[in-house]
């Protein structure tokens, strides 16, 4: 069965347009109950990031939940890896985010996480959906749900963050910059870096319900790597507006993403002897970031670009380091989820226990140059069967001569198709890029 209303990361959208609306919210509320608990009394975690809607969508699920019989923790502004430690930590039956991530404030949308805090199976989100079939039928009153709100959530989460690097580990004499996004981050960010010691200069960190994400975090980082050369700071630390990515900025103002805060992070595992396994990309990583592990002799694998496909090959090989170029890291050995305050704290271990700087460590990676281009399609196309894309791509190929990679990849949430070579010619790979998307267009078209 093919599922309506759940995309990669829960469900999203423009506030007040399909889903994303108070009364489809407070049926989703009641219907997770019910798929959640059963017939058995449960509670359930709720947390938001700062945009303006979290405070309808929030009473919206409180009052579904309440209606099925199910309790509500309600955390505030906290970020998402924040939902999925306190759930488990709470011992709550599910954990919900209203959160739209990296997008602005006009957007929102509600995503999941299960009792020991990681992302729902497809087989629950279908069943959720079944649910919200069926006609929403309050239980009794002697068996309505309540709501308590948690007022020491931040303070337990920061503790937590702080106990995923050693305890002798101090940050005394670093200068750190971070850009919070005006997001879920603002309380807590600033706070775990400046109790291990390192000196914070804090941006980011006014939201009003409205200027989250907006010209800044890890979508742009171009007001972080100002304030880094202002400061003279060691370090730069993006996150978006729901805390599970992270961008970072050497002490020269360069952005590293998150294919190469992986690489330094397997690094210095590896060099400790703790890597368990190897590293999970995705089909987006840098080709660069796979040649540098497999040097290493790193075994390197690609996911499905979500962070739920990072997941799933993880906990298939055993494996505890994964994440996506756009900076969702996923350190299974410290957490169940991308979290960016505790990947950005792998990173600054790395360099304190190096005693070398962001910029030198990440010199052990080249990224290749990377082309993409979006063609538009009408519906869902067939691009395996097609002969003359396959043609285009096979020839693609071998102008690369082995020393790049070609990806044709439909959008989860747009009606496009994803042209992308890498290689280690430039101008080659937007020529060849150009030439590819013009021929996917044309057959497409045809």
């Amino acid at each position: 069965m093919e599922k309506l209303h759940f995309g990669t990361d829960g469900i999203r959208g423009r506030v007040g347009e399909g889903a994303i609306n108070p009364e489809f919210v407070l049926k989703l509320g009641w219907a997770v109950g019910r798929v959640l608990a059963g017939e058995n009394a449960g509670k359930v975690v709720i947390g938001k990031d700062t945009r303006i809607s979290g405070y309808m969508f929030e009473s919206a699920l409180e009052a579904g939940l309440t209606a099925a019989g199910i309790d509500s923790l309600l955390l505030g502004p906290m970020p998402t890896p924040a939902i999925a430690y306190l759930t488990r930590t709470l011992h709550a039956d599910a954990g919900i985010v209203i959160s739209a991530s990296h997008n602005p404030y006009h957007d929102n949308g509600i995503k999941f996480f299960s009792a020991d805090g990681t992302k729902l199976s497809d087989e629950v989100e279908l069943a959720i959906e079944a649910e919200l079939d069926q006609p929403l039928v309050c239980v009794d009153s002697s068996s309505l749900g309540k709501a308590e709100r948690i007022g020491d959530a931040a303070g337990r989460y920061i503790e937590f963050c702080k106990s995923t690097i050693p305890s002798r580990i101090s940050l005394k004499g670093v200068t750190i910059v971070v850009d919070c996004a005006h997001g879920a981050t603002y309380h807590v960010a600033p706070s775990v870096f400046d109790e291990l010691g390192a000196k914070v200069i804090s941006i980011g960190v006014t939201p009003d319900g409205l200027n989250i994400n907006e010209q800044c975090g890890s979508t742009h980082p171009e007001a972080l790597q100002r304030a880094v050369l202002e400061h003279q700071a060691d370090v730069g630390i993006a996150l978006d507006g729901d805390g599970d990515r992270l961008i970072m900025v050497d002490h020269k103002g360069e952005v590293l993403d998150g294919d190469e805060l992986l690489y330094i992070i397997a690094r210095s595992r590896m060099s400790e002897g703790r890597l368990e396994g190897g590293v999970v990309g995705t089909v987006m990583s840098n080709l660069g970031l796979e040649v540098a592990l497999k040097r290493d002799g790193i075994d390197f694998q690609r996911a499905r670009v979500g962070d739920r496909y990072v997941m799933e090959l993880l906990m298939r090989d055993g494996w505890m380091l994964g994440g996506e170029s756009s900076g969702h890291i996923i350190c299974l050995d410290r957490t169940t989820t991308g979290d960016a305050i505790v990947s950005a704290l792998q990173v600054l271990h790395a360099m304190i226990r190096s005693s070398l700087p962001l910029h030198e460590l990440k010199s052990g990676m080249t990224k290749y140059p990377q082309h993409m281009i979006n063609v538009r399609i009408n519906g869902k196309v067939d691009l395996a069967g097609s002969a003359p894309i396959q043609a285009a791509i096979s020839e693609t190929e071998a102008q690369l001569g082995g020393r790049g990679r070609v990806l044709l990849r439909p959008s989860g949430t747009e009606p496009l198709v994803r042209v992308m070579i890498e290689g280690e010619d430039g101008a080659q790979v937007v020529a060849l890029t150009r030439q590819l998307a013009a021929a996917v267009n044309e057959a497409l078209s045809a």
